[in-house]
């Protein structure tokens, strides 16, 4: 499987002038199709265009949502993606045999970060006691 990687470029805002171009629709075509063979000839191949929404701020504590169009390209990558190892059962499940715990794989667990670590400290489990209302 091929592995690609992804520009995001905004799309023009206006058209260019050019001699012979007369509407603002041939402009701006002209503009568009600068940035896409600009980008082409690096070895980026267009995908699409989108509209994507971003709030932004307005004033001291406003905020709005404005529309933003981009172009998207890519192009592939020259290393191949590294191939997801299957983790495999303990042969002991394989021939119905119980595994003990030391051989079961354990399960994967994300890592927190630095910052996490330090605000979230080892702690021992709470002691449980068992009331009986008598």
């Amino acid at each position: 499987m091929t592995a690609y990687e992804y520009r995001v470029v905004p799309a023009p805002k206006r058209g260019v002038k050019e001699r012979g171009l007369k509407t603002g629709e041939d402009r701006y075509a002209h503009a568009l199709q600068g940035t896409i063979n600009e980008l082409g000839a690096k070895g980026w191949e267009y995908l699409r265009a989108e509209t994507l929404p971003c709030e932004e701020r307005q004033g001291l504590r406003g905020r709005s949502t404005v529309y933003h169009s981009v172009l998207v390209f890519r192009r592939a990558t020259g290393a191949q993606p590294a191939a997801t190892p299957v983790a495999a059962e303990p042969m002991a499940a394989q021939q119905g045999l119980s595994a003990s715990r030391a051989e079961t794989p354990a399960a994967a667990r994300p890592v927190p970060g630095t910052r996490e670590a330090q605000e979230i400290p080892d702690r021992p489990a709470p002691q449980v006691t068992a009331n009986r209302g008598d």
